[in-house]
Formats: C-alpha cells, sequence, structure tokens
C-alpha cells in the first residue's frame, strides 16, 4: 500500500526546508520554502505537499493536516523553491464547543511528495 499522494515517473528530492519564523502570532502568516530537484531522466511534475501537526490541543487532531500542495514541473536536473503561506487562522479548529478555536502552542510542519516522507520543522504560534 502507498501513502496518500505517492505517484512519479521521475525522482524528486527535498531539501533545505526553512521557516520564516520560530513564532507567529494569531494574526501572522509563515512561510515555508523548500528546494525541490528533479533527479530523474524525465521531465515530471511534482505536488509538493504541505501538512500539519498540533502538538498539543484541547481536543484530539489528526496526526497530520494537509494545508497546501501546489505543482512544480521540472526538467530533469533543475531545482527550484517552493514557498508555501500558511496563515494563522488555518491552523483554527472546531473546539470541544464546536466553534473556531485558535490555541497557542507548538506545531510541526511536514513537507514533502506524499503524507508519509518528507522534511519537518517546529514553530510556536503565540496568543
Amino acid at each position: 500500500m502507498h501513502p496518500f499522494g505517492f505517484l512519479s515517473y521521475t525522482t524528486f528530492t527535498y531539501h533545505d526546508l526553512k521557516l520564516s519564523a520560530r513564532l507567529i502570532g494569531p494574526a501572522g502568516t509563515l512561510t515555508i520554502s523548500v528546494t525541490v530537484a528533479n533527479r530523474g531522466t524525465r521531465e515530471g511534475t511534482e505536488v509538493v505537499q504541505l501538512y500539519v501537526r498540533d502538538e498539543v490541543a484541547s481536543v484530539t487532531r489528526p496526526v497530520r493536516e494537509l494545508r497546501g500542495f501546489p505543482r512544480v514541473t521540472l526538467k530533469p536536473g533543475e531545482a527550484r523553491t517552493v514557498e508555501l503561506r500558511l496563515a494563522a487562522g488555518d491552523l483554527a479548529f472546531s473546539g470541544s464547543d464546536m466553534k473556531p478555536t485558535l490555541e497557542p502552542g507548538t506545531l510541526r510542519v511536514f513537507v514533502g511528495p506524499n503524507s508519509a516522507e518528507g522534511l519537518q520543522a517546529s514553530f510556536e504560534l503565540g496568543s
């Protein structure tokens, strides 16, 4: 069985994951950048997947939530830096009272080719 998002006719690698900040406020936006390279022999289009995990929340949260998935087409040997933006408001969830909730705490981002692989980094959502 393959993880969600798995399929390619060439080989892509990911490196140089960077976050624009280690702390964002409730009205802030985080920019996430990663370099994607085509190491295969064919041109290909990769769907760069961004997942987020809330390390500690007042309600049970998914292990990884898909929050972005831009496409990038690369020729063999080509590399490109891809930027993804994550607004603090995108991290809201339904609380125990079923109202939108945005809780401060540690969040982890995962960027990669599918739901099981990739690079990861952490940041804090402040109050």
